[in-house]
């Protein structure tokens, strides 16, 4: 059962009157505020074996730039007589419970739990991954407080190499949902497959970095989430011949007017992909802006962010031209379906 502690307390009415003096959206997951510090990174995030903190970071930081690392892993701050984490697990936004996993076996977060938020009347969500213990009596529906003790830090996951205790840690996401059909897309295009999860298979939870908004939440009086996604960088625009599907209704505060499109009518959209895939700005276009009639169509890329951050594999150079790769096409699959 998870139990407040006297000290934990008292972390959590620091972080509400740090509150009171400075809004933010988001607030530390653990008692681990090393990530505030000066050089504090070491003690903050938990790397992979052999490598540095940086691996613990959001991003293409796994197996040299080619993999992508969707959340922050960070470290434990406390342990018991065996050397297991200790640290309570908490709420990082008021929100809602959206989902929990208590099998690890199913998934390679272990025990995870995903938390639903509305930020700048965004759709934001949080996972808190590798848990040892699910917060006794929560449930799916229920409303949570920021800094509500959730969960106990863990080392739960069904890979082959387990975690071990000198890297306990809480894998820590803020995502976005790329489609309220998720399950029936997965049935289709993965055939045979299991999805234990349905909609809240982490296929469907599209990170952006929280290293870099928390950073920037805590250092600015009037950050804004909706303004960070929008200012995101590019890694290349796509257009899509669909005008209605979930991604639009859910994230409406990021579609940009277009006067021309809105009068001879709406064919589709061009959309800006950052480098993980997530749409970060949606233009309706008309037919005479996006002539042709394919489904799906790349517009640009930013070769400069390509190189710097290639671990999604959404689009690839064949014979001296961009294209679509098959990830590309799949995630436009995904968002439109």
């Amino acid at each position: 059962m998870v139990r407040f502690s006297r000290f934990f307390i008292v972390v959590v009415a620091s972080c509400l009157l740090v509150r009171s003096l400075h809004a933010q959206p988001f607030y530390l997951p653990t008692a681990n505020r090393a990530i505030y510090e000066p050089g504090g990174e070491d003690k903050f995030f938990a790397p992979t074996p052999g490598k540095t903190w940086t691996s613990g970071c959001f991003g293409c930081v796994r197996s040299d730039g080619h993999q992508l690392h969707e959340g922050l892993d960070i470290r434990a701050t406390q342990r018991d007589k065996r050397d297991e984490p200790t640290d309570p697990v908490m709420a990082s936004a008021d929100g809602t419970v959206a989902y929990i996993n208590s099998r690890p076996s199913l998934s390679n977060y272990g025990n995870y739990i995903v938390l639903r938020h509305q930020i700048e009347g965004l759709d934001i969500y949080t996972l808190y991954a590798h848990l040892k213990e699910i917060g006794a009596g929560l449930k799916v529906g229920q409303t949570v407080k920021t800094g509500q003790v959730i969960a106990i830090m863990g080392r739960t996951s069904n890979t082959a190499e387990t975690i071990t205790k000198d890297r306990a840690h809480v894998h820590f996401e803020i995502d976005l949902v790329a489609s309220d059909h998720f399950s029936a897309w997965y049935k289709k295009f993965n055939p045979g497959e299991r999805n234990d999860h349905g909609d809240w298979n982490g296929q469907n939870l599209m990170g952006i970095d929280p290293r870099l908004i928390l950073l920037q939440e805590h250092s600015q009086t009037n950050f804004s989430l909706l303004n960070f996604i929008r200012s995101k960088t590019t890694l290349c625009r796509v257009f899509v011949r669909v005008t209605d599907f979930s991604y639009l209704r859910r994230y409406p505060q990021l579609i940009q007017p277009n006067p021309r499109a809105q009068k001879e009518g709406v064919v589709g959209y061009e959309i800006a992909l950052d480098f993980n895939g997530v749409p970060c700005e949606l233009i309706p276009r008309s037919a005479a802006e996006i002539p042709g009639k394919p489904r799906f169509q790349l517009l640009s890329v930013n070769e400069t962010e390509e190189a710097a951050n290639p671990c999604r594999r959404l689009v690839v150079q064949r014979g001296g031209r961009w294209e679509l790769a098959n990830n590309g096409n799949n995630l436009l699959e995904l968002l439109t379906y």
